[in-house]
């Protein structure tokens, strides 16, 4: 049942007893491969970030989505912030984020947020956030402030975003990220349409291409991205068959990860893709005329960003220095 107290959220069984489809938690995953193994994340540099995260009311979605690379990437001093709180309008069964009532957007975390980047001394910051379907715009002119004022406290940073897909509000939402666009707009398709009523059952997959190919028109300087979980009972010719949708709406980039059952009240794991299976679906997909592609087990939408985004807006000038 969702939560009557706002602020407050309801995690694994309690979170999807409300979905489309029933989890059995009984079913249990496939076994996990011995490759697949992420780094501790109880390093004292994970431990330093965590702490700051916390003295400025923060939330890294790292954390909130039990994200494998968090030893590695809170080890480098790099995260991807998740903005308008901790807990999501929607009950995605993947996802560990809790779901209820969220708060009113924080006035002061656009400025706080800056504060964290700038402290950190970062060049290339994520900002992400939970679906917050109770808000006129979806969130997005939180987004634009947020921008805005990471960009006043740290000129020259290069800012991605991971937004969600402002369902029934893509054109306010648009007009306010379009007043401070990002160097990289994200929006994960996350996986194949047979699977949305099990896997995104508040998501629409035609309206979630529509909103990369608008934001492309809309924005054509800004490079746009997307990414699949892979594991969920998708077929690999049902992957390509997304990836060739994507390429055909716009999306300039793709991530491809393994998805990783966060409790047994989720999603189990159908099967888990060999790093071998990964970067033939990379070669595949670069064929399609993707700008870069990051694929393995442990990649994540936001996993390495700045490397991914380098190397697409490489690839881009390349191409068209061939082109002429």
């Amino acid at each position: 049942m969702q939560s009557t107290i706002p602020g407050t959220g309801a995690r694994g069984a309690a979170k999807l007893a409300r979905i489309p489809v029933r989890i059995d938690p009984a079913v249990a995953s496939a076994p996990r491969p011995g490759w697949l193994r992420a780094r501790d994340p109880g390093t004292p540099e994970v431990l330093r970030l965590q702490a700051v995260l916390r003295e400025h009311r923060l939330y890294t979605v790292c954390e909130e989505a039990a994200c494998p690379n968090i030893g590695e990437c809170f080890g480098n001093g790099t995260a991807t912030f998740m903005i308008l709180g901790s807990i999501c309008t929607r009950r995605c069964p993947y996802c560990d984020v809790a779901h209820g009532r969220p708060l009113a957007p924080d006035a002061d975390e656009p400025h706080e947020l800056a504060a964290v980047v700038a402290a950190m001394r970062l060049r290339y910051v994520v900002i992400t956030s939970v679906d917050r379907d109770d808000l006129r715009d979806g969130g997005a002119g939180h987004f634009a402030d947020c921008i805005a004022a990471v960009r006043a406290a740290v000129p020259g940073i290069r800012i991605e975003v991971l937004t969600p897909d402002f369902r029934g509000r893509e054109a306010v939402a648009l007009d306010r990220l379009a007043a401070s666009p990002p160097d990289v707009f994200n929006h994960n398709i996350e996986t194949l349409p047979r699977l949305y009523r099990a896997a995104r059952p508040g998501g629409d997959y035609a309206g979630s291409l529509a909103l990369i190919q608008t934001v492309k028109r809309r924005l054509p300087q800004v490079p746009t991205k997307s990414g699949l979980m892979l594991g969920l009972g998708e077929t690999d010719d049902e992957v390509l068959s997304t990836l060739r949708d994507l390429r055909a709406h716009d999306c300039d980039i793709v991530t491809l990860g393994q998805y990783l059952r966060p409790s047994s009240a989720h999603l189990p794991v159908d099967r888990y893709v060999s790093p071998e299976a990964f970067a033939s679906l990379r070669e595949a997909a670069l064929d399609m005329g993707f700008a870069e592609v990051a694929a393995g087990p442990l990649v994540r939408s936001s996993y390495r960003a700045d490397a991914v985004a380098h190397a697409a807006t490489r690839g881009a000038i390349a191409a068209e220095g061939t082109a002429a």
